[in-house]
């Protein structure tokens, strides 16, 4: 989960940054097949929702939005199945049988929406993995996607918007968050996270 991505995600970058013309000369069903791939290679762990939203909004400016939403949602829906479908609630069962953690868990998932928004928010924290974690948490579905939205929102909104500014593609890939704008935003959104987190996860823990 980290030679992959940084492998698959370098062989991007240089394809893009060879073949602009190329990527900027798609059709528009060239662009639902690349967003359907996408949604595969994020369900793997193997390109990141940021370099993608860069590229897309490059490419396609704020019109980009609908397809990020759409992979993104897509990636997190077959997560969660493909987790149900090997895992079936073993690890879950595994660990409700210790009282302790039990306690803890059933606390947190009556917050599961907060956490998830939150933890979705960080600009930190691996997409793919998050999406592990929560489907073999036990979190809901209806959650994690509407959880997962909305903590995407301001994320991928930032990347596409950075995306659409860069005048080359190459200046783009190689620093993506160049603008002092881009890096007070990354740093707002990452404290938002953590304080938010810390503030729900507290409150769980003190529930009776």
């Amino acid at each position: 989960m980290t030679v992959a991505p940084l492998l698959f995600s370098s062989a991007l970058t240089y394809y893009t940054i060879i073949n602009e013309p190329v990527v900027a000369a798609f059709s528009a069903s060239e662009w639902l097949l690349l967003t359907l791939a996408c949604c595969l290679t994020s369900t793997f762990a193997l390109t990141p929702p940021t370099l993608l939203a860069l590229v897309f909004g490059y490419f396609l400016g704020w019109q980009a939005l609908l397809p990020l939403f759409a992979l993104n949602m897509g990636a997190i829906f077959l997560v969660y199945t493909f987790v149900h479908w090997l895992d079936k609630d073993r690890f879950i069962r595994f660990v409700e049988q210790y009282p302790k953690a039990r306690n803890v868990i059933e606390r947190i998932r009556d917050r599961e929406l907060s956490v998830i928004f939150f933890t979705k928010l960080s600009p930190v924290l691996p997409f793919a993995l998050t999406n592990l974690v929560f489907a073999l948490s036990g979190a809901r579905l209806r959650s994690i996607l509407l959880g997962g939205f909305l903590g995407m929102v301001p994320r991928t909104a930032l990347a596409v918007w950075t995306g659409s500014q860069a005048r080359e593609i190459r200046t783009l890939l190689e620093n993506p968050n160049q603008g002092s704008h881009s890096q007070i935003v990354l740093l707002t959104l990452l404290i938002i996270s953590v304080l938010g987190l810390v503030t729900v996860l507290q409150r769980a823990l003190r529930a009776k």
